[in-house]
């Protein structure tokens, strides 16, 4: 299914705003989505852009038109989505890939839900050692496409979700068409981190600021699209900050989110019990992980560090963990106190700046293993 306008969950105020733009025809010809993560930037992007491209909209898409049909499985020909990418295996080192490379997975990922992560893209994309990027053969693509007329005989629309990805020489080539696009043609950016866009690219969009989504409105979403009792879903709506993709996270986990919480469940058991066999071991399975996977284990780590210093507090309102994570942490919270978690955050974050600069991961894991031995015994 396509997403529209009253898929979104609350946000009245952006959307309203949005769709009178469209309506009074004084929206701007390239915008600038931004926001806590999980606000809902993307799944509000595409449904502007379903609301344009609709032959018969009022209020909301019509649902019944032809474009709707092809809006519905993201095929519609002057729709263009642009994502990072990694390189294919065997390609040759000057052949950059370019999302359409990718169109299958981000179709599949989107008729899912428009309220994925960056994460749940790296798992579809199954990167290795690699980080995902927008390369610069990508404006040449997107030149391209903006140079034919419109198929449709409407509206050209380019989403570029996580522009700060972009290699600068993308960013320079686009300056232009950004700043004086062809006719009846928009942009829509949707970024995490603003901060990391090149000045030029963002002093020639509007930002839209999208706020995290309200407690009622994430407490009515969880009861009506997860079928959650009312306690349970004023329980997740209090802990997920007004963030959809952490709501989810609790509700469940992912299988690699699930292989993480194995990873750092036996990292910790084996620290306590010294045992330095399981803990090479333990590094050897790490390091054949592949980096990228490897700096998002490392992310986990921290997080559940965190949560764990926090749940000893006995506040359930500030603790973020799916049922899963929170059976082990009733039990190992006690490790992780005041005298010893400024010590094992740095273990992790000095392992994953190692892992950054691409020292022998064996090493770099199997190091922090036995440094971790101290820290948990600390208590």
């Amino acid at each position: 299914m396509g997403v529209y306008f009253k898929d979104i969950i609350g946000q009245k105020g952006v959307v309203g705003q949005l769709r009178r733009s469209v309506d009074e025809n004084r929206l701007a010809h390239a915008l600038l989505f931004t926001g806590p993560r999980g606000n809902g930037k993307l799944a509000i992007a595409v449904a502007l852009a379903n609301y344009l491209l609709c032959n018969n909209r009022s209020g909301d898409v019509c649902g019944n038109c032809p474009a709707c049909t092809k809006l519905d499985k993201f095929i519609h020909s002057d729709l263009h989505f642009v994502y990072p990418v990694k390189k294919k295996k065997g390609s040759s080192s000057d052949t950059a890939p370019i999302s359409d490379d990718y169109i299958t997975e981000w179709r599949e990922l989107l008729s899912k839900s428009a309220y994925f992560s960056y994460d749940d893209w790296l798992q579809k994309l199954d990167v290795e050692n690699q980080q995902p990027m927008i390369y610069e053969r990508e404006s040449s693509e997107i030149l391209h496409k903006l140079s034919m007329q419109s198929r449709e005989g409407g509206w050209k629309i380019v989403i570029i979700w996580l522009p700060e990805k972009m290699k600068e020489a993308c960013s320079n080539k686009l300056l232009k068409v950004i700043e004086e696009p062809p006719k009846d043609t928009l942009f829509i950016l949707v970024s995490e981190e603003p901060e990391k866009i090149i000045p030029t690219i963002l002093s020639r969009t509007q930002r839209v600021e999208i706020p995290r989504i309200s407690y009622e409105d994430m407490e009515n979403a969880l009861e009506k699209r997860m079928g959650l009792s009312y306690d349970d879903a004023k329980t997740i709506a209090q802990q997920s900050g007004g963030n959809w993709e952490k709501a989810e996270e609790m509700l469940s986990l992912s299988e690699e989110k699930a292989r993480y919480l194995e990873l750092f469940m036996q990292l910790m058991r084996v620290a306590y019990a010294r045992n330095i066999r399981d803990m090479k071991a333990w590094s050897e399975e790490v390091a054949a992980m592949g980096r990228e996977r490897q700096k998002r284990l490392l992310d986990y780590c921290q997080r559940m560090i965190r949560e764990n210093f926090v749940m000893n507090f006995k506040d359930d309102s500030i603790v973020y963990m799916s049922q899963a994570e929170r059976n082990f942490s009733v039990r190992f919270s006690p490790f992780v106190n005041e005298r010893n978690i400024f010590g094992i955050m740095e273990e992790l974050s000095e392992a994953q700046r190692h892992i950054e600069q691409n020292v022998n991961a064996k090493m770099v894991f199997f190091d922090m293993s036995l440094r971790m031995i101290v820290w948990i015994k600390n208590r």
